[in-house]
């Protein structure tokens, strides 16, 4: 399939979709994100293009696996220097609109209803940023032999760009759909897009939705 900085070719049976981190508290008005000062519109564009990517890949027969980024109630695994940093209007665990943020089992925490997981996709609960830090993930991608992981969701500079490095040194090939990433600033989704591609694919690909749906069966 066409795709920067070269064609990448889709082993469906060995690939995964991994949707990371479209969440209540990042998506929606009232959460985290928009505590911070973020203008959530910005990651609420992708979502029709993210649900169409689903809609095929779910139809083609390829596996999902959604990421949520929270903490235990106690919040014993989110370090201080994670919790107190800035100064925005809401820290993690305290108690906002959609309920205590960034905790799991909170209204804030669950995926929006457009991407939410069915019986038989994984959902990784992770603590940091990356999605195989202090997580099974690598053990379960292990476990079915998926060797190719294809990204969306959100930060494309932060958690979306962190999986896709540990991944990749993990030596998984990954490729990022480009519209279906989003970043509170545009300017750092265009950086990192830049910088994942670099040097021949440094870490690795990137196409538009449409690339990669015309390449799944019965497209």
């Amino acid at each position: 399939m066409k795709a920067l900085p070269f064609e990448f070719a889709l082993d469906l049976p060995r690939a995964a979709l991994v949707i990371i981190d479209m969440q209540r508290d990042f998506v929606e008005p009232g959460g985290f994100g928009e505590s911070l000062g973020n203008d959530v519109t910005r990651l609420q564009a992708i979502l029709p293009t993210c649900a169409a990517v689903l809609a095929a890949w779910r139809a083609a027969g390829a596996w999902v696996v959604h990421t949520r980024e929270g903490h235990l109630p106690d919040l014993s695994d989110c370090p201080p220097a994670k919790r107190l940093r800035g100064r925005p209007s809401l820290r993690i665990g305290d108690t906002g609109p959609m309920g205590r943020v960034l905790v799991i089992g909170e209204p804030g925490h669950a995926i929006v209803p457009e991407l939410a997981p069915v019986d038989g996709e994984l959902v990784i609960d992770k603590p940091g940023k990356g999605a195989f830090h202090a997580t099974p993930l690598q053990a379960r991608l292990q476990e079915r032999g998926i060797t190719q992981l294809v990204f969306m969701g959100v930060t494309t500079e932060v958690c979306v760009q962190t999986t896709m490095r540990e991944a990749n040194d993990r030596g998984y090939e990954c490729l990022l759909v480009e519209d279906g990433t989003a970043s509170y600033f545009p300017e750092f989704k265009a950086a990192t897009l830049a910088m994942l591609t670099a040097q021949g694919g440094i870490v690795g690909w990137v196409a538009p939705a449409a690339e990669l749906v015309a390449e799944l069966p019965g497209r």
